[in-house]
């Protein structure tokens, strides 16, 4: 029997539908395993079609492509190390989630996932069908255990496993991100180690696919807890992990540990990991936004400069006769540190054409609203010509808060394709700019250095589209907003909540009414990068019609 055996692990990027594209990341990682003496090659769970599939993998051209692609792959990995790679399968006319061991040019065995998340963003249990538990397949004499992702959360896989002979459990995620996963991903598979007394190798996605983030954060563990690898978060990596097999059974030699970062920057790495992947997978290389001179345009255009380089951004500032001094200096002075392109297009003109064309119909009543909304909505025209005309995608720029109570004007500055902002409160949304102006890491593409002007942060915010106007003219500051939003929406709380919580009960009321008839909004909403497991789309779906209110 060996006495060593070296896995490696491929935290890799795989791109939704893209077959042939996966199946070549995969022939590259098993190039590299067969290199470096690697007995087992391992990629992520439904690699080979990118993940969440959601109900794509359910169309039969499509699945049938997909294990076409494994079988595929099996042929071409047959002189070399064994191949892991998760994908769809298809038995006694069941659809399943399955993790295929590729050996000797065929699939040597196959494993089905037997928990099916039906939660947050998941809902596998109307696409799949749940696999018995079974035994450990075996690579080169070596009995491996594979529970694919969900079913490591769950003793009895992993129990089942060890007790039918697993030496080592090599676990295969498509596990998305969200604040405060990494710690809760660590501690569900120690408590694994101590139940089974095995090792266990955590092999997680990375990558942006829509509103999802997957941060990679791989990671071994040895019998007793004690972490013998953690790869990077939110980026490529491929480790060569080696396993000894002594009287005691197998223990993972100790590599190299990756630094965990905190929670803010494991957010803004989120944001520019999810746009920058939005973009290359859907085909798009440049960007532009409007850039008004406040907080959260400054924020998504640092975010792109750093995802894509600052020479793909163009940032327009559309003043009106409401743009105050201050936000023109700023706006020029962002995009200028930045090093992106800079552009002045004032509305006033068309503005003032509109109003002269609506002039007979709105006569005899007062301005209002309506016409704050022609300024927005004339932005977004403005914006989207240039979108179309120069082929670049463009960004909004409204935060958590804002899309929570309709505080953003629908075909107007929602108008666009990604919003990395959308899951960030406008608290955060300060707390993110003053870090960025601290911190420059390797994989920002933007400069160092304070690149948001202080006055950005420091200034009251404003929509300016109005004389005089303030955020906090018709909203509760924000920090009373996001508290409540906090209970109201991640926490999934009441109105008596947010009473004990110490929220004014009419403040509450005020924001949970806002919450709901802003609905309509966010159904039309752009996706935006998913940094709580509250996210609005699939995280939290509610009605658009909906006369319900708490009375608490």
């Amino acid at each position: 029997m060996a006495d060593s055996f070296r896995l490696t692990l491929a935290q890799w990027n795989p791109t939704m539908g893209d077959l042939e594209g996966n199946a070549a990341l995969a022939r590259r990682a098993w190039d590299a395993g067969r290199a470096a003496g690697a007995r087992l090659v391992a990629l992520p769970e439904m690699f080979i079609t990118g993940y969440n599939t959601q109900d794509l993998v359910m169309k039969p051209a499509f699945h049938r492509a997909a294990i076409a692609a494994i079988e595929g792959l099996a042929r071409d990995c047959a002189d070399g190390p064994a191949l892991a790679i998760g994908g769809p399968a298809v038995e006694d006319g069941k659809l399943y989630n399955a993790y295929y061991i590729l050996q000797h040019g065929r699939i040597a065995a196959r494993v089905f996932k037997h928990h099916l998340p039906n939660e947050t963003v998941f809902d596998e249990k109307r696409i799949y069908a749940s696999g018995d538990v079974a035994g450990p397949y075996a690579v080169d004499g070596v009995r491996i255990g594979s529970p694919i992702c969900e079913d490591s959360w769950y003793e009895d896989v992993s129990e089942t496993l060890a007790e039918t002979g697993a030496e080592f459990l090599l676990v295969p995620n498509g596990s998305p991100y969200y604040r405060e996963k990494v710690s809760h991903r660590h501690q569900l598979m120690v408590a694994r180690v101590i139940e089974t007394g095995l090792p266990l190798v955590y092999l997680n996605l990375v990558g942006g696919q829509d509103d999802q983030v997957f941060d990679g954060g791989s990671f071994a563990l040895n019998p007793g807890g004690e972490l013998a690898l953690q790869m990077p978060l939110m980026e490529e990596a491929t480790a060569h992990v080696d396993l000894v097999r002594g009287p005691d059974g197998w223990r993972i030699e100790k590599s190299e540990l990756a630094r965990i970062p905190d929670a803010t920057e494991q957010d803004y790495h989120a944001m520019v990991l999810s746009l920058g992947d939005y973009l290359r997978k859907s085909g798009f290389s440049k960007v532009l936004l409007g850039l008004s001179g406040g907080i959260d345009s400054a924020l998504v255009a640092t975010v792109a400069a750093d995802a894509i380089g600052p020479a793909n951004v163009r940032c327009v500032m559309l003043p009106s006769e409401y743009t105050s001094q201050a936000s023109l200096d700023d706006a020029r002075a962002l995009a200028q540190t930045l090093g992106c392109r800079y552009d002045h297009v004032p509305i006033s003109e068309g503005r003032q054409a509109i109003s002269n064309t609506l002039a007979p119909l709105f006569e005899g009543t007062q301005p209002g609203i309506t016409e704050e909304n022609i300024q927005s909505r004339l932005r977004g025209l403005l914006l989207m010509a240039m979108s179309n005309k120069f082929g670049e995608m463009l960004l909004t720029t409204g935060n958590k808060s804002e899309v929570a109570v309709g505080y953003a004007t629908i075909y107007g500055d929602m108008a666009g394709g990604y919003n990395p902002l959308k899951d960030m409160y406008k608290t955060r949304v300060f707390e993110t700019c003053r870090w960025r102006n601290a911190v420059h890491r390797d994989w920002m593409k933007g400069p160092s250095g304070a690149v948001i002007p202080r006055r950005i942060i420091d200034r009251p915010p404003s929509a300016e589209l109005a004389p005089d106007q303030r955020d906090e003219d018709s909203l509760p500051p924000y920090p009373v907003l996001d508290g409540i939003l906090d209970i109201l929406v991640d926490r999934d709380g009441s109105i008596a909540d947010c009473v004990a919580a110490g929220y004014s009960r009419e403040d509450a009321a005020r924001v949970e009414h806002l919450l709901y008839i802003s609905e309509y909004k966010r159904f039309q909403a752009a996706p935006g990068t998913r940094l709580s497991k509250r996210a609005f789309w699939l995280d939290r779906r509610y009605p658009i019609v909906n006369r319900w209110r708490d009375g608490g």
